[in-house]
Order: C-alpha cells, then sequence, then structure tokens
C-alpha cells in the first residue's frame, strides 16, 4: 500500500490524473445518516455550500468557524497529508472527511466501515459538491487514506 500512496500522492502533487486514478465509484445502498462536525473557516462560501450538501443528503451537520491556524493543525491532528487538504475537515462517525467529498462516498464509507483513517477530495474541483460554477465540471478522484500515510483511489468522477 505504500508503494501505491507514494504514486498516488505524486499524482496529486503533480495535479493530473495517473492510471491509478482512473475507475468508478461502486456505490453501497442507503446508510443511516451520521452526525459530522465541519471544521471550517467563516469566510469560505463552498464551504457553506458543502454543508448544504451534507445536510440535504440527511447528515445532522455541526458547523464551527475556526480560525485559519486552527483548521490546519486540526487537519494535522486527524493525519490529512498536506497532498490531500482543502478547505474544510469533517469528522464522522470516527471517520476524517476532507474537503469536498460527495455525501454519497460519505454514505457508503459508513455503510463499509473499512480500516481507514478517512476520505479526501484534494483542492478544490470545480464541479465537486460545494464548488458548482455555472455547470463546468472537471475530473477529480475521491482518495481513501490511512494513519499511516497509505492512499488508495476510493472513487472517480468525470473523465
Amino acid at each position: 500500500m505504500k508503494k501505491e500512496g507514494s504514486s498516488l500522492r505524486a499524482a496529486l502533487r503533480r495535479g493530473i490524473p495517473s492510471a491509478a486514478l482512473l475507475g468508478l465509484a461502486l456505490v453501497a445502498g442507503p446508510v443511516a445518516a451520521g452526525t459530522m462536525t465541519v471544521y471550517k473557516t467563516a469566510t469560505c462560501g463552498c464551504c457553506k455550500a458543502w454543508v448544504e450538501h451534507v445536510r440535504a443528503a440527511g447528515f445532522e451537520v455541526t458547523a464551527r468557524d475556526v480560525p485559519y491556524a486552527e483548521l490546519v493543525e486540526r487537519k494535522r491532528e486527524q493525519g490529512v497529508d498536506p497532498a490531500l487538504a482543502s478547505c474544510h475537515t469533517a469528522l464522522v462517525d470516527g471517520y476524517v472527511i476532507e474537503g469536498h467529498v460527495p455525501a454519497a462516498d460519505i454514505r457508503r464509507l459508513l455503510g463499509e466501515r473499512p480500516d481507514i483513517a478517512g476520505l479526501a477530495v484534494p483542492g478544490m474541483p470545480v464541479g465537486s459538491p460545494g464548488m458548482e460554477v455555472g455547470g463546468r465540471s472537471e475530473a477529480y478522484s475521491v482518495v481513501a487514506f490511512d494513519a499511516a500515510g497509505g492512499m488508495r483511489l476510493y472513487s472517480h468522477y468525470g473523465e
């Protein structure tokens, strides 16, 4: 897993998909929504839009506005690799959700309960939940990560 994680990390830093990033998500059946705490800055509009996305999907959400330095510290405490970072960090049922992860992937995660630390959508890809911009969309991946720094593809959207 380390080797795969290293190549995935390198692809994320280059900002281009690699063969390891190609594939489509397998969507699990409905799962009871968990309670989620989202840490974000007060001024980020896309974070607010993502919170609405997960609320609309049935999650109970507590959004906490924190100073940027505290947000960075929370990411570090939760083991979020800087290559996976985005503008907000959420905690739900023992998992970390970093960035604009679709609610369907969070439901799948909670249904399957894999031995990982969490899921991340690195950066802020246009067209991901909360980042909708005039119908435009770019391909993006949801990455599963573990406490040892391993990473693997969880799902992929777009080309």
